[in-house]
């Protein structure tokens, strides 16, 4: 039982500090002066499941031999309040990692939210991203199941079981309960599929695997793979595998980043 009772109006505790330095207001808290490499392709983000689809994407670009995706990749602090400079939320107003910018254009083009990045890569570049409507759609379906999804996952389950102050027996029951969920839906789609979009590896594998497959792999939340069972979702479990192994993602996990300051 909690002693909480729900105020009529909330109010913020300015002396409550977290760990990411939330608060209740957006916009920029202090001047800052990003770096900008010699690259094209500018990244400010950091090895979070959400970096890494990015990472993933620009590391399998090069292993394609696309040259001109060549990219200079900074890290943005969470914990620091990197996120929160003046450079940084002009390029993504929400202080969100990975955000990019695109300095091959006429005028550069600031680009934030994961799949998004992930989108407009695999467009400008026309790779991992079926030309087929159908399956173009279905590509669409399940990046928008992921950025639904995987909230409830990382600000839901991850944040509760490994982050909460405190243990709670209704929030990890809830957010168990759906990311299991979830884990049966990606194993009983893989039944009969290599990859999420069928034969072909797309940006939807690299979307969904650094949340789902990580989480399989025991790369999250501490114990959270066994805590959630997750070794009996053999489908999902042989696509982590499948994936895991792939030489540009075994790269983009043990990336540098370069320091802003």
């Amino acid at each position: 039982m909690s002693n909480y009772e729900t105020p009529k109006v909330w109010e913020w505790d300015q002396e409550d500090k977290n760990q990411f330095g939330n608060q209740p207001v957006a916009g920029s808290r202090f001047e800052q002066k990003l770096p900008v490499g010699e690259h094209p392709l500018q990244v400010y983000s950091l090895g979070t499941p959400n970096g890494q689809k990015v990472a993933i994407m620009l590391e399998e670009l090069k292993e394609a031999g696309v040259k001109s995706a060549e990219y200079d990749l900074y890290k943005i602090h969470i914990g620091e309040g990197d996120q929160f400079g003046s450079d940084f939320v002009e390029i993504n107003p929400n202080s969100k990692i990975p955000a990019m910018v695109d300095h091959s254009q006429d005028e550069p083009v600031r680009v934030f939210e994961s799949v998004n990045i992930l989108l407009y890569l695999a467009e400008k570049f026309e790779q991992f991203i079926p030309t087929t409507l159908a399956e173009r759609t279905e590509l669409m379906n399940w990046l928008f199941w992921q950025t639904g999804a995987a909230p409830y996952l990382g600000g839901g389950f991850g944040h509760f079981y490994a982050y909460a102050p405190f243990a709670q027996e209704y929030p990890i029951n809830r957010f168990a309960m759906e990311t299991k969920r979830q884990l049966d839906l990606l194993d009983r789609h893989l039944a009969d599929k290599e990859y999420i979009n069928g034969d072909e590896y797309t940006i939807a594998d690299m979307a969904i695997w650094p949340w789902y497959g990580r989480l399989v792999q025991g790369d999250l939340y501490g114990d959270a793979a066994a805590f959630l069972k997750a070794d009996e979702y053999t489908n999902l479990k042989e696509w982590t595998d499948r994936i895991g192994e792939r030489p540009a993602v075994k790269r983009a996990l043990n990336l540098e980043y370069k320091d802003i300051k």
